[in-house]
């Protein structure tokens, strides 16, 4: 009787330390969607889109951004968030913990390696990956466009999460459809400090792939008051794909001849 007592005083024991919660390490750990419930908005926003779940089935995603000579081919491993950007001069990887850049010509590379190997995928992503672990979300003032109005969600996040924690967006969106239509956003990776200066990109040309909304086209806005005024520049997606499978890891190894970035 007594063996029988110590033995359940054990299992107990074993199962209360097992309860205890780990503090996360959003560096290394593999990007999952919060298994709380989003703001009814939120919700909405991505049924419109296609629906968070549907995203969820996916690991790998594939797009080019249309260039005047040879088009930019982005891959990205949507769990791990491990990415490969192959150009015409360059390549720009990231392995899960480092970003790496491989020269094809003697040409320099043209951009930050550490803010852009994952820029242009966050922004096309939009808005699945207002769905990552680590998010707050409370709404925001509308805006106004060519006597439109469209409300607002503003996302902030978690300290230590991504490169630049103290990035926010604000997602607006038609107030009937719940289509994705703005997006504002502040930068932050090169001051190192919280902005309240927000860029204004509009999203359009919509198109439905394996069951998913995502854009064709993203343009940029000038600005001024927190309203966009008058377009600056676009931008063209084409050949976008998603897969079931998760892309191989070979595909974001460091190889020969490439340098590391710090």
């Amino acid at each position: 009787m007594k063996n029988y007592l110590f033995g359940l005083l054990g299992l107990v024991l074993f199962i209360s330390c097992n309860r205890e919660p780990k503090a996360k390490d959003y560096k290394r750990e593999a990007i999952k969607v919060n298994p709380l419930v989003y703001p009814d908005n939120m919700i909405k926003i991505f049924a419109a889109h296609g629906g968070i779940d549907t995203w969820n089935t996916y690991e790998g995603l594939y797009f080019e951004i249309d260039k005047p000579t040879i088009n930019e081919v982005h891959t990205i491993a949507l769990k791990s968030r491990k990415s490969l950007i192959k150009h015409e001069y360059h390549e720009l990887g990231f392995d899960g913990d480092n970003v790496w850049l491989k020269h094809l010509d003697t040409l320099s590379y043209p951009k930050n390696p550490k803010f852009y190997y994952n820029l242009m995928f966050y922004f096309y992503a939009m808005p699945f990956v207002l769905g990552d672990d680590g998010i707050h979300y409370e709404n925001s003032d509308p805006i106004q466009f060519e006597g439109k109005e469209y409300p607002g969600i503003k996302i902030s996040y978690d300290a230590g999460v991504g490169t630049s924690s103290d990035d926010e967006y604000i997602i607006y969106y038609d107030k009937t459809t719940h289509q994705m239509e703005w997006l504002a956003y502040t930068v932050t990776f090169f001051s190192k400090e919280k902005s309240k200066d927000y860029h204004f990109i509009k999203y359009g040309d919509w198109k439905t792939i394996e069951g998913l909304t995502l854009p064709n086209t993203l343009s940029w806005y000038n600005y001024e008051n927190g309203q966009p005024t008058t377009k600056r520049s676009d931008l063209h997606f084409v050949n976008a794909k998603l897969s079931r499978e998760q892309p191989s890891d070979d595909l974001f190894k460091v190889v020969d001849s490439t340098t590391l970035i710090k």
